[in-house]
């Protein structure tokens, strides 16, 4: 079976500090990155502090826009230039609080591609749409916008990241077999487009991820490490999940 390497990500959101970064840089520092790529993700503010510690560095958004009067937003070569590798696209909370469409994803999935940076396409449902039973038709939409713009081709260098909206921040985890399904389901999908390009996707799982309970996340066949929020924050659970994901 294909090895892929896993990712584990530290989404901050609009926390950390200059001295947070140094913290998480000095405990990750043991972590062997042949095994897993350890990835942060600061607010941008940030981005050159975590490139210079020596940690991949990656942002949480970038605009569709190459460039112009765009006041606020974050252009994706600058933070290139910068440094970063990484950049989210379509967060479940830019969805949602900024009014993001699967179309304005896939423009931002465009925009940083074409500036060299790997987009990690976040995707999940709401708690409603899982009551529904449209958990599979909602994360199909998301991905395929993206499939429909850029070609299957453009899922080489990215990844993917489910995350259940009902589990971001509530303390509320997908089980590992809930979580399992959606990563299979996302594979299964790519592979009728392209069986190869699926079977070397990284998918990662986000959704109230700990310490506690990475290791059985980590170990599903189809979950390729996580995007963590708030345990990113702290440097000993940061560490203890990133040596999860080394299997």
């Amino acid at each position: 079976m294909l090895k892929r390497k896993p990712i584990v990500a530290g989404n901050w959101k609009m926390n950390g500090s200059v001295e947070l970064v140094q913290s998480i840089a000095n405990a990750v520092q043991n972590v062997n990155n042949q095994d897993v790529e350890i990835v942060v993700i600061p607010p941008t503010a940030l981005l050159s502090n975590v490139v210079a510690s020596g940690v991949v560095a990656g942002v949480q958004t970038v605009s569709e826009y190459d460039k112009g009067a765009y006041t606020g937003e974050a252009q994706a070569s600058l933070v290139k230039s910068l440094g970063a590798k990484y950049t989210l696209v379509g967060h479940s909370e830019r969805r949602s609080i900024f009014g993001e469409s699967n179309e304005d994803v896939a423009n931002k999935f465009a925009q940083a591609q074409a500036n060299e940076l790997t987009p990690i396409l976040c995707v999940g449902e709401t708690e409603s749409q899982r009551e529904q039973g449209q958990t599979e038709e909602v994360v199909a939409a998301q991905i395929i916008a993206v499939i429909d713009k850029l070609g299957i081709a453009s899922l080489v260098k990215s990844v993917i990241a489910y995350e259940p909206v009902w589990a971001i921040g509530t303390g509320k985890t997908a089980t590992p077999e809930q979580a399992q399904a959606v990563h299979k389901f996302i594979r299964d999908l790519v592979s009728k487009y392209d069986a190869e390009v699926s079977q070397t996707l990284q998918i990662l799982y986000g959704g109230s991820v700990n310490e506690s309970n990475s290791e059985l996340l980590f170990a599903q066949t189809d979950i390729d490490g996580g995007l963590i929020g708030g345990a990113s924050l702290k440097p000993d659970s940061f560490t203890c999940i990133c040596e999860s994901a080394k299997g």
